[in-house]
């Protein structure tokens, strides 16, 4: 296949390409925008490949995307381009509207006319993959505040959106659109939802990649309100290997939730960093130590869980990596790629807290 993803030089969007290339005949065409967070060095790999090309353009340039549709003749659409931050949603929406919401209506505009154009036997087969996140139905309950016995709730394929910040809304309004298109255009999609992704190559404003270099450089690891936050955690060549599954055989129209069936508080995260690297880079005091309290986040989603079983049951899919197992190769490559992440920090971003703000004018 001639597959096209957009934001392959980012943290998810890169495992996917390296994924393809390595495994697959397929050529990619990445689409990336190269914004703070999208590296080129996370695909130095496959770059010598004559299967990979990559294409500088904005997702919201509709010309441009029209071009490289009408040059490239994609077969699949893998559309993982988006802001993705919670934080910096919460400071800035303007970027997560335009391009979660005004970059999907472009690339869903320009897929169909391209469709529209193909002979039959290329529609039959032609698919637009809209990647997805779980935050965008909102929190569910929380083991603290509930019965001990009774049985909590995962996000199933069904489950009524209810996004609680800036980038989940603008994901969920990205998801909406994906979904009228196939409906009343007839646009061959599917979409999927992914819990927390981790693992290399990983930009160090989320949590893990955040504790792991601030535990080495001997600063404070913040956690948020009591770190009671529950996430479901999947390794991110899982989530690859998936959505090439999903790509491959899932079914036009249907969604797919994809989790890595580890579901973790955030203090557990941060406290499993802290003793991997103990063993892995010791040093006189624990890690433990740096652990450091701070403000919660505003309007933060107390637990995230992902119900993985239509996966398991329609395309065979389950993750091969365990929480501990994934972590440590985590911890492992960051401790191997020190100057990745100093390049990828240089002059964007030095693990400054984001999403903070000042209600005090507020009535």
């Amino acid at each position: 296949m001639k597959i096209l993803v957009t934001g392959g030089a980012g943290f998810i969007g890169s495992a996917v390409i390296r994924h393809i290339i390595a495994n697959t005949k397929d050529e990619v065409l990445n689409v990336d925008k190269l914004t703070y967070a999208g590296n080129l060095e996370s695909l130095v790999e496959v770059e010598p490949d004559p299967r990979y090309q990559f294409a500088q353009v904005d997702i919201c340039d509709r010309g441009q995307i029209e071009q490289l549709f009408s040059s490239f003749k994609p077969d699949v659409v893998m559309h993982l381009a988006a802001e993705s931050h919670v934080d910096r949603s919460i400071t800035g929406p303007s970027e997560f509207i335009q391009t979660n919401i005004v970059g999907t209506y472009n690339l869903l505009e320009v897929s169909r006319e391209y469709w529209l154009g193909l002979d039959k036997a290329k529609q039959q087969s032609f698919k637009f993959h809209h990647i997805s996140t779980d935050e965008v139905f909102g929190d569910l309950p929380h083991p603290d505040d509930v019965e001990e016995d009774k049985v909590l709730p995962l996000f199933t394929e069904t489950t009524a959106y209810a996004p609680s910040s800036p980038y989940s809304a603008s994901k969920a309004s990205s998801d909406h659109l994906v979904k009228a298109w196939h409906k009343t255009y007839g646009l061959p999609v599917i979409i999927t939802n992914c819990s927390n992704n981790y693992g290399p190559y990983h930009f160090p404003e989320k949590l893990i990649p955040l504790v792991i270099l601030n535990a080495l450089d001997g600063k404070p690891l913040p956690v948020y309100g009591k770190g009671d936050q529950i996430r479901d955690w999947l390794f991110v060549e899982d989530h690859a290997k998936a959505l090439y599954k999903v790509v491959t055989q899932g079914r036009i129209g249907e969604t797919y939730n994809i989790g890595g069936h580890n579901e973790k508080r955030n203090i557990e995260v941060v406290s499993a960093i802290c003793k991997i690297l103990d063993e892995l880079k010791p040093k006189q005091n624990k890690y433990s130590e740096q652990i450091t309290f701070v403000a919660d986040r505003p309007g933060h989603d107390r637990r995230y869980a992902i119900d993985s079983s239509k996966m398991q049951r329609e395309l065979n899919w389950v993750p091969e990596e365990s929480f501990e197992s994934g972590l440590r190769k985590t911890v492992q490559w960051y401790l191997d790629n020190t100057q990745w992440c100093l390049n990828v920090q240089s002059g964007n971003y030095q693990r400054e807290r984001l999403g903070v703000f000042d209600n005090k004018d507020l009535k």
